[in-house]
């Protein structure tokens, strides 16, 4: 039940009221269709044969009257139902996605992204299908299946009894090809899952794709993944295909059972042609009734592991939750770790954060150094809580994060990650993400901040440049530093620098160290990155080594006592370029 409450949550009520009234409606169709053939054997048996043509036109009338009617209703039905079916959709889809955005790091950690996109694209049209049969066709057909039965009876009961015969065969059928089906639909919806990973991976990797002139190869990788799909969708139907045949085999012997029984009848004189003619109209009605009513159960199969899929995201409780009572304001940009560590399958004997204990002061610059590896995104994603820490204690402002209001605490920290994302828009709309409210003399502030200024302005249209998606039309260093400017207008508390300088050059990157330092004095600055120069200006400077805290000081200090610092530092002032030191963790 708490499972159908969240399939309805949040539903308007105009979309519940289209789904009362399609079933209503459609009952009216049901009704007028099954006196149509009682009307049209009195035609036969009482006009015709006795050639009262008064009767024969006043009771024809009457039963065009009622087509008129049957059809009306049957297109409210319809109408209703397909809006209903729309709505809730709609409302499905908003709710997983709500969900989603509420997940941390590690809940999508768990779900792929390409497999997200297929439960919210594919799974809720399939719901959204079934739905609309559930409120349409679930009302109709069994309401015929009772209406027909009950007028066949009374035209000739010993005829009915075919029914009894042909339901019991339609009805193990059914479930015995459809408990046949599930497991195979689950395993096509997974094989749709890596269909669209694939697709997704060469999509956004188009430019690597073809840098190394790798397109047969993911022409291949895509025909297997494809061909893949096509075998699991062959092996779940072809057991589905097997339904249509045995219904219509069933319905035909029916109808020829009906056609010599009543045929005898009729020459025997217990039964009447026009009788005859209406028991045939509800037989097809009832056997037509029990065919939607099969199809709806292959519907539902085919469904259900949709709708399992779907509640795997809706049941998915969030790693990381807003407590009762949220601190909701943070006083400064101090950090302290203290003995964090950290796991992302939350076990002890595969942590990648080993016991660290830090302290930054509020307004500080630090820098981390570390070789690819050690962890250091993960160390400054504890920060504003994209996870939560395995064990130990991560404090901002001298309160524990957990006891945030998580968007308070988010708002503080503005981070520049190390892949730069932007957005289809307007490079404006981009950089209004940190601070939708900045007037344009902020944004050009933020903009000559982070060296970003020049080069934007130089652009025809200048901040109203429509970027492609992911920002296709500027270069990676371009791409940085209008991330950074984003980052700044947030004005946080903390900034995080997360090898974000490293697709410009280092006189570039000289102003930009500048200009933040002046921009915001108080704001504390955490910089990753692979070249010593861009942290050996830090206040302190912390050394990871495969998850463990190395050393910690100034350029100085590290200098004299940490092994990796002064291997790293020797490297580069040898000329043999930056070290590989490149985050990834």
């Amino acid at each position: 039940m708490s499972n159908i409450k969240k399939l309805f949550s949040g539903l308007e009520k105009k979309y519940f009221i289209n789904a009362a009234l399609s079933p209503i409606v459609m009952i009216g169709e049901v009704v007028m269709e099954v006196i149509i053939p009682f009307v049209m054997a009195k035609i036969i048996d009482v006009g015709i044969a006795n050639h009262d043509l008064g009767y024969v036109t006043k009771m024809g009338l009457i039963m065009v009257s009622m087509a008129c009617v049957s059809l009306c209703f049957g297109v409210l039905g319809t109408r209703f139902s397909t809006v209903a079916a729309q709505g809730f959709a709609y409302n499905l889809r908003k709710n997983l996605y709500h969900k989603i955005q509420s997940f941390s790091f590690g809940n999508i950690d768990k779900f792929s992204t390409a497999s997200l996109v297929t439960r919210l694209t594919t799974d809720v049209n399939m719901m959204q299908n079934v739905f609309r049969m559930v409120i349409h066709m679930c009302v109709r057909s069994p309401f015929m299946l009772i209406a027909g039965t009950v007028m066949a009876v009374r035209v000739n009961a010993g005829l009915a009894v075919i029914f009894l015969v042909a339901i019991p065969i339609l009805t193990v059928s059914v479930i015995s090809l459809s408990s046949l089906a599930f497991p195979r639909f689950t395993l096509m919806m997974k094989r749709f899952d890596a269909l669209n990973a694939n697709i997704q991976e060469n999509l956004i990797g188009i430019r690597v794709v073809k840098a190394y002139v790798r397109g047969d190869y993911e022409e291949d990788k895509f025909k297997k993944s494809a061909d893949n799909v096509r075998i699991a969708q062959i092996r779940a139907e072809k057991i589905i295909i097997f339904m249509m045949p045995i219904m219509q085999l069933v319905m035909y012997l029916s109808m020829m059972a009906v056609m010599w029984f009543g045929g005898r009848q009729i020459i025997f004189g217990s039964m009447q042609s026009g009788e005859l003619i209406s028991f045939f109209t509800y037989v097809t009605q009832v056997l037509s009734s029990l065919i939607m009513l099969s199809m709806f159960f292959v519907s539902f199969v085919m469904v259900r592991a949709s709708n399992a899929r779907i509640f795997e995201v809706l049941n998915e409780e969030a790693d990381i939750k807003n407590p009762q009572a949220p601190v909701m304001e943070v006083k400064d940009g101090s950090v302290d770790f203290e003995n964090v560590s950290f796991s992302y399958n939350h076990k002890a004997n595969n942590l990648v954060l080993n016991d660290i204990s830090v302290s930054i002061k509020s307004g500080q610059v630090v820098g981390i150094i570390g070789g690819t590896g050690s962890s250091k995104t993960t160390f400054v994603s504890l920060i504003p809580r994209l996870y939560d820490a395995f064990r130990g204690c991560v404090k901002v402002g001298g309160i524990d994060v957990k006891k945030y209001d998580m968007t308070t605490l988010r708002d503080s920290v503005a981070m520049v990650l190390q892949k730069n994302v932007l957005f289809s828009g307007s490079i404006k709309e981009n950089l209004k993400w940190g601070n939708e409210n900045a007037t344009d003399e902020e944004i050009i502030e933020a903009c000559k901040a982070a060296d970003a200024d020049s080069f934007i302005s130089s652009f025809p249209d200048g901040y109203e440049t429509e970027l492609g998606q992911g920002g296709v039309n500027v270069s990676g260093g371009q791409k940085q530093r209008i991330c950074i400017a984003r980052a700044l207008l947030k004005k946080p508390k903390i900034l995080i620098l997360d090898d974000s300088t490293s697709a410009v050059d280092t006189a570039t990157e000289s102003r930009i160290r500048g200009a933040l330092k002046n921009l915001a004095p108080d704001t504390t600055k955490i910089i990753i990155a692979q070249r010593i120069s861009s942290v050996k200006d830090a206040d302190v400077i912390f050394v990871l080594d495969d998850g463990k805290l190395s050393g910690f000081g100034n350029h100085e200090q590290l200098l004299e006592s940490n092994k990796i610092y002064r291997e790293v530092f020797e490297s580069q002032q040898q000329g043999s370029g930056d070290a590989d030191l490149e985050g990834g963790e």
